[in-house]
C-alpha cells in the first residue's frame, strides 16, 4: 500500500508538474518506512487541538464560525477537494467518520502526507531551516525546485510558506514557486505540538492527489469546495495557485459538478468571492454573503473585510 493513493483517471487533469514526475515523487513516500506510530500517539495525547499547519491565502480560520453554523444536519463521509490549509477539516475532524482530502498541488499533498506519517523527521528538518533562516537562505531553499526526498519537499514547503511574503502560494508558467521573502520577527517555522496534533487528526484520513471531479461521494455525504476564487479588483493579482490558473470556464465546470452532486443527494457547501458572475452561476441555490478579512494586499492598511459567498444546496438550522 503506497503512502499516497493514486487513482486512475478516465480524463486528464492539470497538475503543477507532469504526471510522470508526480508519480516519481509520490513513489518515494513509503508508509512502512515513515510511519512512527508510537512517537505520534505518545506526543499527541496531551497536545492542543490541531489547527492548520500552513498559512493559506483565502484560508477559512477567520470565518470558521460562519462555516460551522451552516453545516448539514448530519455529517457522513467528508470530502474537501481543494484542501489548502484545511481549516474546516481540522475544525471538524473529531466529528467525522471517513475524511477524504485532495488537491492537484503535488507538493502540498506530499506535505500533508509527511505531517501524517513522519512528523518527527519533518520537525527535525524544520528546526534546521529555522536555525539557518535569513533572506539569503530563503532564496537558496526557494531555488531547490527539483527535490526528490518527500521529507525535504515537505520541510521546504512549510519553511517557504511561513517565511514568504504574506504566506502567498504562487507559481510561474513553469510551475516554480516564485514568491519573495517576507519580513517577520518570528515566522513560527517550527510548531512541534501542532504538527503532532495534526498528524493524529490525519491518521484515518485518505489523502489523494486528484482533480475535484474524481471524488465519489454518496448521498448524504458532505463536500466542501474552496476553489481558487473568481477574481475581483482586489484579488485579480493573487489567483496564480497553479501555473494554469482557474478561469471562468473552470468556475462554470465546477458549478456543473456541484449540480451533479446535488442531484445525487450529496450535501455541498462552496466558498467563493461575491461577484455577479458567481451569483449568476449558482442562482437557485442558497447564497449567503459573509464578511471575511482581506489577507493579501501590499498595503496593510487596505486589508479590510471583503464579501464572500457561502453556497449550500441543503437547509441548515
Amino acid at each position: 500500500m503506497t503512502a499516497i493513493a493514486i487513482e486512475k483517471h478516465e480524463a486528464p487533469f492539470k497538475l503543477d508538474m507532469s504526471f510522470g514526475e508526480a508519480i516519481k515523487r509520490l513513489s518515494k513516500v513509503n508508509s512502512k518506512d515513515l510511519f512512527e506510530t508510537d512517537a505520534v500517539d505518545n506526543f499527541a495525547e496531551n497536545t492542543k487541538t490541531a489547527t492548520p499547519f500552513i498559512k493559506w491565502v483565502g484560508g477559512k480560520r477567520s470565518i470558521i464560525e460562519e462555516l460551522t453554523s451552516r453545516l448539514p444536519p448530519k455529517l457522513n463521509d467528508y470530502y474537501e477537494p481543494f484542501v489548502g490549509g484545511g481549516a474546516l477539516f481540522f475544525e471538524l475532524h473529531d466529528r467525522l467518520g471517513n475524511a477524504h482530502l485532495s488537491d492537484t498541488n503535488i507538493d502540498l499533498l506530499i506535505t500533508y502526507q509527511a505531517v501524517k506519517l513522519d512528523t518527527a523527521k519533518l520537525i527535525a528538518l524544520l528546526e534546521i531551516h529555522a536555525k539557518k533562516h535569513s533572506d539569503a537562505y530563503y532564496y537558496e531553499i526557494r531555488a531547490q525546485q527539483t527535490l526528490k526526498n518527500p521529507i525535504e519537499i515537505a520541510a521546504r514547503f512549510i519553511y517557504l510558506n511561513k517565511t514568504c511574503f504574506n504566506g502567498l502560494y504562487r507559481v510561474n508558467s513553469k510551475g516554480e514557486f516564485n514568491v519573495p521573502v517576507g519580513k517577520y520577527t518570528n515566522p513560527g517555522i517550527v510548531t512541534p505540538e501542532n504538527l503532532f496534533a495534526c498528524s493524529k487528526s490525519l491518521a484515518k484520513t485518505t489523502i489523494r492527489m486528484s482533480d475535484y471531479k474524481q471524488i465519489k461521494p454518496k448521498a448524504g455525504d458532505f463536500v466542501y469546495f474552496d476553489p481558487p476564487y473568481h477574481p475581483t479588483s482586489d484579488t485579480a493579482s493573487f489567483t496564480a495557485y497553479s501555473k494554469d490558473g482557474f478561469s471562468e470556464k473552470d468556475q462554470a465546470e465546477l458549478r456543473d459538478f456541484y449540480k451533479k452532486l446535488s442531484t445525487a443527494g450529496v450535501n455541498v457547501m462552496l466558498s467563493n468571492s461575491n461577484t455577479p458572475y458567481i451569483q449568476k452561476l449558482y442562482k437557485g441555490f442558497n447564497i449567503d454573503i459573509v464578511d471575511a478579512p482581506r489577507q493579501v494586499n501590499c498595503k496593510p492598511g487596505k486589508r479590510n473585510a471583503v464579501e464572500e459567498v457561502l453556497i449550500t444546496n441543503y437547509k441548515y438550522a
